[in-house]
This record gives C-alpha cells, structure tokens and sequence, in this order.
C-alpha cells in the first residue's frame, strides 16, 4: 500500500531522523547534497564551510528538504519540504549549533578521554569559516509504503 503520510507522521519522520537533502537551485544548475541537520519543529537546523552549496543557497535561498526513514524496498517513508534557507549570526548562530551539537553528539565517536564540547558534527573545528543555517519550512508533505 502506498499513501500519504499525515502531519503528525511527518513531524515524527523529521524529528526522527538526523540525516536529510538539500536540493538548492542557481546559475542553471541543480545540487543535491546531504546534511546533517536538528529540527525544532518548524525548521532544520544545519551548518556547513562556504562552498557551492552555501553560494547557491546565497544566491536562491528558495530550497527543498528530503528525508527518508527506510525499512527495506517495500516499507518506507519519506518526507519532502520546501522553504527558505537563512543564515544565522551571532547569538542565533550559537543557539543553533548548540541544538545541532546537543542532537548529534550522542551519535558521534568521540576520542576517550575528551567531552566533545569543543567539537562541532563533520569535525570541523569551531569559527572556522563555519556557516550555521536555517531552512524555515512552507510546505511538507511525506510519502509512504507498506507491505
């Protein structure tokens, strides 16, 4: 059976989960990329270094948000939003890594002996040239099947 999944399944898919795509869209061409990412229940939480996703999300902050939770082949759900990619900067930034660090450093190997404050997801040290981003949510719908 296949269907549509309701709001609240949607929310579950996304509060679920810590891995989604960004799909951005500038100069003619189209970029689909992965993320890590914290949901606060009306918009992802993500950072990144400057590169060619940050540029294009700069130059058409109109993006789509895909997540899956898969089963097998034949048992899975997936979520689709669009929104608005927004920088953060200053307090918000720090608020916002700090709701990213607090959902995945439960899911990372930290070296013995340290505590893993100081670590930001993908390893990348603080401050540097680090972009933390929003995607505030317009539109989600989510897809699923079961057998």
């Amino acid at each position: 059976m296949i269907g549509e999944l309701t709001e609240s399944e949607v929310e579950n898919v996304l509060h679920g989960n810590v891995v989604g795509r960004i799909g951005c869209h500038a100069d003619g061409k189209t970029y689909v990329v992965p993320v890590t990412y914290a949901y606060d229940g009306e918009r992802v939480i993500c950072h990144s270094a400057e590169g060619r996703k940050i540029a294009m999300m700069r130059e058409n902050p109109e993006v789509c948000f895909e997540v899956e939770q898969i089963q097998d082949l034949a048992n899975w759900r997936s979520v689709i939003a669009w929104g608005r990619f927004e920088e953060l900067h200053g307090s918000d930034a720090a608020s916002g890594m700090g709701l990213l660090v607090d959902r995945l450093l439960p899911l990372m190997k930290i070296a013995a002996g340290t505590s893993g404050h100081n670590i930001t997801p993908h390893g990348q040290q603080p401050g540097e040239n680090t972009v933390v981003y929003s995607i505030r949510f317009a539109e989600k719908t989510g897809r699923f099947e079961r057998r």
